[in-house]
């Protein structure tokens, strides 16, 4: 029987039995501390929830989920404009271009084929130089035929005096042989009317003179009209007809008819066309001193000094142009370059500069 139990016993499986933690004086010390933990986190917890419920909103911390649910807008972009303006310590700073003043396009005041052009791209020309000639030969002509005239009228008037001096001659001695009974009546009145007549033809030439004289100075007007002169001293920045063209004032042929033979700059009315923000315009006024910089030449800096501000706003960008002249004539500075002006003040003992109660007035330069 023995063997038979201790053979049974041998084939049974054994199952581990779940251990029994015991419990320590040690976990249940570790026990209580957490517990003790957990209760001062909720006793600051509500702590802290009293003090936001009752403390001013200026003093209110966001939580994270305050943060979380209202993240920070970005500040709004403002549009785009083609001015920059910014504000450098104490300076004012705004971007504009350089302008000439005195700009024109050269054209023709009659029509006519261009038969030589005498001026290129980037060339001096001076006040009265001649730009371009157009065909005249008809014009020329004209002038000829005029002046043809005018000659012709000086000849009849020559011999109308000629015979009107005769006619005087011969009515002196026919009144001198009439006192002497030596003339008749009929003689003396012949006479007479000899000399009105030619008196009145005499009116008549000189008048037709005079109108002869003035039809050729009118052609000769319209002839030097077909050499097309400088209006003033400048550079050529553009030439825009070409030998053989038609040139007219007005675009009467269509796309074949040019109205401008050139356009001609004067440089020595460069200056500076900036729109400021109408916010910063009264610290402006005209002789402000300013420093101009070129996006060409940035490290370069050309003092000038505000020559007006146009009395007008931009209702569309809220700003007010105002006019920079530069002390430097330089050749670097052309038309339509870019540049960034900043306003620095009046410069002290500067006698165009107006005072403080004069800034307000001043707002259009004489």
């Amino acid at each position: 029987m023995d063997d038979k139990t201790r053979l049974l016993r041998s084939l049974a499986i054994d199952r581990p039995q779940p251990a029994t933690p015991s419990v320590t004086r040690r976990d249940r010390r570790a026990g209580l501390l957490t517990l003790g933990a957990v209760g001062i986190v909720a006793v600051l917890g509500a702590a802290a929830g009293m003090w936001l419920w009752f403390a001013p909103p200026s003093a209110k911390v966001p939580t994270v989920e305050t943060a979380a649910a209202h993240p920070p807008q970005p500040e709004p972009v403002q549009r785009a404009t083609a001015v920059s303006e910014q504000r450098n310590g104490s300076s004012l700073v705004a971007s504009g271009f350089v302008v000439a003043r005195r700009k024109a396009t050269i054209a023709a005041e009659i029509t006519g084929k261009v038969v030589e052009l005498l001026v290129d791209e980037g060339m001096v020309v001076q006040a009265g130089q001649v730009l371009a000639k157009l065909d005249d030969i008809l014009a020329d002509k004209d002038y000829v035929l005029a002046e043809a005239r005018a000659e012709a009228s000086d000849a009849a008037v020559a011999a109308i005096a000629a015979d009107l001096r005769d006619a005087e001659r011969i009515l002196e001695r026919t009144q001198t042989l009439s006192q002497k009974n030596f003339a008749t009546e009929a003689d003396l009145t012949k006479s007479q009317a000899r000399v009105g007549v030619l008196r009145a033809q005499l009116r008549q030439a000189e008048a037709q003179r005079s109108a002869a004289r003035v039809e050729a100075q009118r052609f000769g007007a319209v002839l030097s009209k077909y050499q097309i002169r400088a209006p003033f001293p400048g550079i050529v920045v553009d030439r825009s007809a070409q030998p053989g063209e038609m040139i007219s004032p007005l675009s009467a042929g269509g796309g074949f008819t040019r109205t401008g033979i050139c356009t001609i700059v004067d440089m020595d009315s460069i200056e500076v066309e900036v729109d400021v923000n109408e916010a910063s315009i009264g610290r402006l006024h005209a002789g402000t001193r300013v420093g101009a910089a070129l996006d060409a030449y940035p490290d370069w800096t050309v003092p000038g000094a505000v020559i007006a501000i146009v009395p007008t706003a931009n209702r569309e960008k809220a700003t007010v142009k105002v006019r920079v002249g530069l002390d430097v004539k330089d050749p670097r500075i052309l038309p339509d370059m870019a540049i960034k002006v900043t306003f620095l003040g009046d410069s002290p003992g500067r006698p165009d500069a107006p005072s403080a109660g004069e800034s307000k007035n001043n707002v259009v330069s004489k």
